[in-house]
Order: structure tokens, then sequence, then C-alpha cells
């Protein structure tokens, strides 16, 4: 059973505002709830947060966790969905730069698709780091010492990041693969 759920026992945060693309965050969220995970959405937004759609907004998703309250100690990794509506509203609260760095420092799994890895650049803890980041982006990463890539999925230590124009099945594998991987060596390690 175990290796039918390699994530049991494990909680995620999946870190939203409004305007989120909507695909981004609910095919990985199909997955890593199939590997076992227990998943927190975390969001500036109370009570329910908006998703993005295609061309229109999309549906209601209930806050588990106001993000004025969420601490990375509470969670094992965390899901960054892009769309630019919902990642400008992240970047503009400042418990997204608490958060986010709060990951970084203890080397938990971070996944960001599309534009949210400019979220990593204002947690000031991208420099080094190989991404890849939709073009509208790209100049935010490198100007924080971020070393960008030309592929769809990339992943650099406890991070994954991804384009939008993602295969989402290959994505999807390599998240839970690599929440996987990476939440065992934490745990091997403490």
């Amino acid at each position: 059973m175990q290796n039918d759920k390699p994530l049991a026992g494990k909680t995620i945060a999946i870190l939203v505002s409004n305007g989120f693309e909507e695909v981004q965050m609910t095919e990985p969220q199909r997955a890593l709830l199939a590997a076992g995970a227990t998943l927190k959405i975390v969001s500036t937004e109370q009570g329910l947060v908006n998703g993005w759609h295609e061309k229109a907004w999309g549906h209601y998703f209930a806050v588990d966790v106001p993000l004025s309250n969420a601490l990375a100690a509470d969670f094992d990794a965390v899901l960054i969905p892009g769309g630019e509506r919902g990642v400008a509203k992240l970047a503009a609260n400042p418990h997204t730069k608490r958060i986010l760095r709060g990951f970084a420092d203890a080397g938990k799994p971070i996944a960001a698709l599309g534009v949210a890895p400019q979220l990593l650049a204002l947690s000031e803890r991208i420099q080094g780091r190989t991404v890849v980041a939709n073009d509208s982006v790209r100049e935010t990463l490198e100007a924080a010492g971020a070393k960008l890539a030309d592929e769809t999925v990339v992943v650099d230590g406890s991070l994954i990041t991804a384009r939008d124009d993602l295969d989402m099945p290959a994505f999807k594998d390599a998240v839970v693969e690599h929440f996987t991987t990476v939440a065992a060596s934490l745990a091997a390690a403490a």
C-alpha cells in the first residue's frame, strides 16, 4: 500500500489567490490526492477563492487556511499554480514572501507553474537556481539571479518549475515523484 500512496501522511499547501490558472491546480491536485497526500488550499482570499479557466472565471474552491495564518512548518510541500491575476495578488501580499522563504529555507519541495516562479524571486531564494517560466517573467527571474532553462519542466534540488505550455500528464507524474523523493530525503535527514 505504501507504494500506491507514496505521499500518505504528507500535507501539501496549494498557494492561490483569485485568478489562479484553474487547470494548473486541479490536474496536479488530482495526482497528489491519488498519491495519498492531504491538500490544503492556502489563499489571500477568505472563504472561497475563484479560479480562471481559459478566458473566463472558473470554479470557486474552499480556502482551508488563510495565507496570513499559514506557516511552512505546517506543510511538507507547496504547489503554486500560475495565472497572472492570482500571482499578482500573491506578490502584493507580504505573507507570500514569508511562507515561500520558509519552504525554501527548510529545503521543502516547491512546485511553481507558468508565471508563479516570479514569486520565488520575490522571496529572494532563487539566486543560482535553474528554473523555467513564461516569457513574461523571465526578466524578473534573471534580475533575481536565476538561471533560465529552455525546457518545459525543470527540477533543481527541492524546486520544480514548469511553463504554461507544459505536458500536464508528464508534469503530474513529475510533481508526485519530486514531492515523494524530496519528502523522503527530508524525513531520513530528520
